[in-house]
């Protein structure tokens, strides 16, 4: 595997933030998967009415080439039909990839480094005119532009040809490693084997776009539609979008939207308290309505708590996400293993978890994979410090270490208020450290600073709060950024904070890599991640809850283990 380039690493470190502000970015599940509730239950979904979304965040840059997404994204999706797609259902059966524009979830060669799809037949943009597997490639190649950039960085890397290629405005004849011998078939190059094509496959990179219409930058203010709605506004950079039906879709070629309602609304720059507010009275047009964006806080979820038909309203799900403790083993006393062992014994986690919200909002995390089949979840806890902490054994391990008095450290943390990287959290470590005999003395940057800090390779601390999210449901975008020697990154954003290169590791992760049956793979990082936790290079905290209100009229929650929150591609609202 092939070091990635700079671009690729801090594209990924704006996904990791997406996917905390938008719950999906980089993609989850729920915990009472048949969202049961008034709303939800009263009669068969029916097709009509407008389906409002209140969001804090805009859907910026609204171009399928720019957008960084997993599984085609929530409101994207509406829009964007990709080859393959996130299957549309409750819990773990929504982390399986499916197909979408294609027959199938792709034809690897022997050794997974060539990858075949086959377009189903009868597909249409919203114009009326066929849509060809050449739309397909002229989409891909358009977003290796510099002018079209913030999309996934994969295929840069996993193509060959693809880390120089320049995009198809200064490059017309394309990549040659995408091959298009008929308007139905079309067949990926890649330069080492990639079992996980399929899920890459969901990426809106994958949405096919008609060179006809392409106007570069400005095509977001009119991108041409494959799904089951077209664009008829979108002011302010997507603060306002209206989407209508797109009259040439059909259900008989996508069995993965519903589409019930006629006209999606979505409102963005809404404040959080404003938008839970709003969908907890549910009046007028409210009560049609969702967010996809904002989480309930402790205080509301206390006031949803007391409030049977509110709580009756609350979808809950998770996304493939864990927050944890990094170790930097170049910096002292981090280099000595019993050290890292220590803190492990010694955090309490009864504690982190209040901290981050309560038990509704995370829950404890004693493994680096989240903690579902998909990614390859496999139980374990070489440091057993219970719920609150094993202070003694903590001590003891000190001791070895050569520090029987004890030893002060700092902790770097985030001072934005998202109980995840936050003081809060901080606190709640610096507390449970003490009755070990560690000082903790708190670092807090702000945000950016923050990041700059905790993703730099030379000038990294040796203890901060981090968090990492995977853009599928799988443990190779969880292991690989984060573990693979070959990704260490000196020069931009490293997020191997452990700087880790084992051979060893490095062989198994291109081994998995190999695999295209999911299920085996997901064993083998099971066993990874597993054997990587017995060095102690981080701490894991906590996975965190979704937790989000839906207006009093709507109907058909689904709430998968890919993305964390309700789908609306699913949702009804008559």
């Amino acid at each position: 595997m092939r070091q990635p380039s700079v671009n690729h690493r801090r594209v990924a470190a704006a996904a990791v933030t997406l996917a905390v502000a938008v719950g999906a970015a980089a993609c989850a599940g729920p915990q009472d998967n048949d969202a049961k509730g008034e709303g939800a239950a009263q009669g068969k979904p029916q097709k009509g009415g407008t389906l409002s979304v209140l969001n804090t965040e805009a859907q910026t840059d609204f171009d399928p080439a720019r957008l960084y997404t997993s599984g085609g994204g929530n409101v994207p999706s509406l829009v964007f039909r990709t080859l393959t797609t996130r299957n549309r259902a409750n819990g773990a059966e929504g982390t399986k990839v499916v197909p979408d524009l294609a027959t199938d979830t792709g034809r690897p060669n022997a050794d997974a480094t060539e990858w075949t799809y086959t377009l189903k037949e009868g597909l249409k943009f919203e114009d009326g005119t066929p849509i060809t597997t050449a739309d397909i490639k002229y989409g891909i190649e358009r977003s290796f532009a510099a002018e079209l950039s913030g999309g996934a960085p994969y295929l840069r890397d996993w193509l060959v040809g693809g880390a120089d290629y320049p995009g198809v405005y200064k490059a017309p004849k394309g990549l040659a490693s995408i091959v298009t011998p008929d308007a139905r078939t079309i067949v990926f190059k890649l330069n080492k084997p990639e079992g996980d094509f399929p899920f890459v496959a969901t990426q809106t990179q994958f949405a096919p776009v008609p060179k006809a219409k392409d106007k570069g930058a400005k095509y977001e203010e009119h991108p041409v539609s494959s799904g089951p709605y077209k664009v008829v506004k979108n002011e302010g950079d997507g603060q306002h979008m209206v989407l209508e039906r797109n009259p040439h879709w059909s259900e008989k070629t996508d069995d993965q939207r519903h589409a019930y309602p006629d006209k999606i609304d979505v409102k963005a720059g809404l404040d959080a308290a404003v938008i839970n507010q709003r969908l907890a009275t549910s009046s007028g047009a409210d009560a049609a309505a969702v967010t996809t964006d904002t989480n309930l806080g402790p205080a509301e979820l206390a006031q949803v708590g007391s409030d049977k038909a509110l709580a009756a309203r609350v979808g809950t799900g998770h996304f493939g996400y864990t927050n944890y403790l990094a170790f930097n083993p170049k910096v002292k006393p981090f280099d000595n293993p019993k050290v890292r062992q220590a803190i492990a014994y010694a955090v309490n986690r009864t504690s982190v978890i209040n901290a981050a919200g309560g038990s509704a909002l995370a829950e404890p995390a004693t493994t680096f994979l989240p903690e579902q089949k998909a990614f390859g979840y496999t139980p374990y806890d070489h440091f057993p410090a219970g719920k609150t902490g094993d202070p003694a054994k903590a001590k003891e391990l000190l001791k070895e270490a050569g520090y029987p008095n004890g030893l002060t450290i700092s902790l770097t943390h985030s001072t934005a208020q998202n109980r995840e990287t936050s003081p809060e959290v901080a606190t709640a470590v610096q507390e449970g450290l003490k009755k070990a005999g560690i000082t903790v003395k708190l670092v807090g940057l702000e945000p950016n600073a923050f990041n700059e800090a905790r993703w730099s390779y030379q000038d990294s601390p040796g203890f901060f709060l981090s968090r990492w999210g995977a853009d599928w449901p799988s443990g190779g975008p969880f292991l690989a950024p984060i573990f693979d020697g070959r990704q260490i990154v000196k020069d931009g954003s490293n997020f191997n904070h452990a700087q880790l290169d084992d051979p060893a590791v490095n062989k198994e992760i291109d081994e998995i890599n190999k695999l295209t049956d999911l299920s085996a793979a997901a064993k083998r990082w099971g066993a990874l991640d597993k054997k990587i936790g017995e060095q102690a290079l981080d701490v894991p905290l906590f996975h965190p809850v979704y937790k989000r209100l839906y207006g009093k009229d709507v109907k058909n929650i689904v709430i998968s283990d890919w993305t964390g929150v309700l789908d609306i591609s699913q949702v009804a609202v008559k």
